[in-house]
């Protein structure tokens, strides 16, 4: 076995040699060179045998978390929600009851990961099980098709819960009065504190439908007539797109000048959130959340514009997302057709 050699700066360097193959990698402590070597040397073993062979070496000699570990070193990085998946595979791997994660790959079944499963939702909603679940199955179809540590992937066989109903909350006009008072919001004066700063991002939400992160990013450099620029990388889908602002919505950003040099609202994403659950319990408010702004946005700008451009402003692809965001009550649209788009009433 190849001792690891400590290096002048410090860390540990550590050479394996199988069959004609060396490769060589240098770590801060001893542990994690002799861990490394233990598992390269397995690699290198596996890829000389090949075949089944190869998948029953691997799958007996690395267990469920190390191939999370792995995914969460080589896979997740090259996402752009790498910090929020590697936050996620720490938490299951270290805290999760029943998580199986001491198991070889090859000993792996099914019903350890409904055991898993099960338990998640004693604790969490089925949102939340649906979205750990289809981490781990592609960890497991990483492990399987590019690695080779598994034949199959035993997620195929554990039974997803049911898709929970999306929210259907749009936020009233008396409950966004409430929260303007609470945040000390006055029309036509510009912001002064943080909390200011927080209702011009509300307004900014109701107006445009912008997410929290994307009104928190947005930079006056990207701000038209018009419309704004939200580029690639800054939304949730990674895609840029323009958003369209009304008269209202372009003054309300004016409100913002000064407050910051870069940003326009000067808050951070995680910040916003925070302060708005803040004043919200403070205005004896409950049952919605910054995020309902954009359900509030679409229920009213669908009555207005055609669903193609409703997408095109929110950043939806599918047309079916304008179902999910769209939010009118029967009374709202009883309204409408009492009224009728032509202004003649129908019948």
């Amino acid at each position: 076995m190849s001792t690891p050699q400590k290096t002048p700066s410090g860390s540990w360097r550590i050479q394996v040699f199988y069959r004609g193959v060396r490769d060589a990698a240098t770590f801060p402590t001893q542990r994690e060179a002799r861990q490394w070597a233990d598992a390269r040397r397995t690699e290198l073993r596996a890829a000389a045998e090949g075949g089944k062979a190869a998948t029953k070496l691997l799958g007996e000699s690395f267990t469920l978390n190390d191939a999370m570990k792995k995914y969460g070193e080589e896979v997740s990085p090259e996402k752009r929600g790498a910090r929020w998946e590697l936050l996620r595979i720490e938490a299951i791997t270290t805290k999760h009851p029943h998580w199986p994660g001491k198991r070889r790959m090859a000993e792996l079944d099914a019903q350890d990961l409904i055991q898993w499963r099960d338990a998640r939702l004693k604790l969490v909603s089925k949102g939340t099980v649906l979205r750990e679940i289809a981490m781990v199955s592609h960890v497991l179809d990483t492990a399987r098709q590019d690695w080779g540590w598994i034949s199959s992937n035993p997620m195929a066989d554990v039974r997803r819960p049911k898709t929970p109903d999306h929210r259907e909350r749009v936020i009233s006009g008396p409950e966004i009065r409430a929260m303007l008072r609470q945040l000390g919001w006055t029309r036509c004066k510009r912001a002064a504190t943080t909390k200011n700063a927080v209702a011009y991002c509300f307004i900014a939400a109701l107006q445009t439908g912008m997410r929290a992160s994307e009104i928190a990013n947005l930079e006056w450099d990207d701000v038209r007539d018009s419309f704004c620029i939200l580029h690639a990388g800054r939304t949730k889908t990674g895609k840029g797109r323009q958003v369209p602002l009304t008269h209202a919505a372009r003054r309300n950003i004016e409100m913002m000048r000064g407050f910051h040099d870069e940003l326009v609202f000067g808050i951070e994403a995680a910040s916003l959130d925070a302060l708005f659950r803040r004043h919200r319990s403070k205005a004896s408010l409950e049952g919605f959340t910054f995020h309902d702004t954009r359900h509030t946005a679409a229920t009213r700008m669908a009555q207005v514009l055609h669903v193609l451009d409703l997408c095109k402003a929110f950043g939806w692809t599918d047309t079916k997302r304008a179902l999910t965001y769209y939010n009118p009550t029967g009374s709202d649209i009883a309204a409408r057709l009492n009224a009728g788009r032509s202004g003649t009433p129908i019948q």
